[in-house]
């Protein structure tokens, strides 16, 4: 009897044993679930973080308004580039360097005329005004022609001035005139209408429109007279 009741309650004993570790077996078993399912759920809170970054590299790339504004500032830059590049040419043309590139004088951008002077006698002097909007050169002497002369008329070598004179607008270059040279006695001509051409710096020929004058009543000239190159004052003109 006594074996029996040990026998049973070795029996029991081990049935205990054995629910014992299955529970234990059970509860790892319930925690390495557990610790499944958190690793999904921590895959699921990685996966939405995620998709926070990403939606925000999308919408960096994809906001209509975000992605317009570089394209804004770069068309302003370069409407405003463009828009200095057209104020610096206007600047440039007004105010850039302080006043237009000099051109060339010609009969179309100076007033000339021709008047007669007491002193030296026998002289007209001619004055070429600066009516442009920029300076003007007066190169070399001017080319005169009187009414329907054949040749030009001679010019004077020895009144070379020791720099191109440069009129600014509203300036006067200044020329005399001998109507009749050396030697006396020689033939003159009765002369109407004279026409003043304009020499470029090279001093080949005539440059732009002539200057067609009338002359002052009584004029005459001869084949020995001479004409001065353009001077900066009358008085330098008026000495030869």
């Amino acid at each position: 009897m006594r074996n029996h009741i040990r026998t049973t309650a070795l029996a029991a004993t081990a049935l205990l044993a054995a629910l014992s570790l299955t529970a234990c077996s059970g509860d790892d078993t319930g925690n390495d679930g557990k610790a499944g399912a958190a690793a999904p759920a921590a895959s699921s809170t990685t996966t939405p973080d995620t998709g926070k970054d990403a939606g925000k590299t999308d919408g960096d790339k994809t906001d209509g308004d975000k992605a317009d504004a570089p394209a804004e500032n770069v068309s302003t830059a370069s409407k405003g580039s463009t828009g200095g590049s057209k104020g610096g040419k206007s600047d440039a043309g007004t105010t850039g360097s302080g006043s237009k590139s000099p051109v060339t004088c010609t009969g179309s951008n100076t007033k000339v005329t021709v008047t007669k002077v007491s002193r030296p006698i026998n002289h007209l002097l001619l004055t070429a005004t600066n009516t442009g909007s920029g300076p003007c050169y007066a190169y070399h002497a001017p080319a005169l022609r009187f009414d329907d002369a054949q040749a030009a008329f001679p010019v004077l070598r020895d009144s070379i001035p020791q720099a191109v004179v440069t009129l600014e607008p509203g300036q006067s270059a200044y020329a005399s005139i001998g109507l009749s040279g050396e030697p006396d006695g020689q033939e003159l001509h009765k002369g109407t209408h004279l026409a003043v051409y304009f020499t470029g710096k090279a001093n080949q020929g005539s440059t732009g429109a002539a200057a067609e004058l009338t002359l002052p009543a009584g004029t005459s000239w001869g084949d020995n007279g001479f004409v001065t190159y353009w001077q900066s004052e009358m008085s330098d003109a008026l000495t030869y």
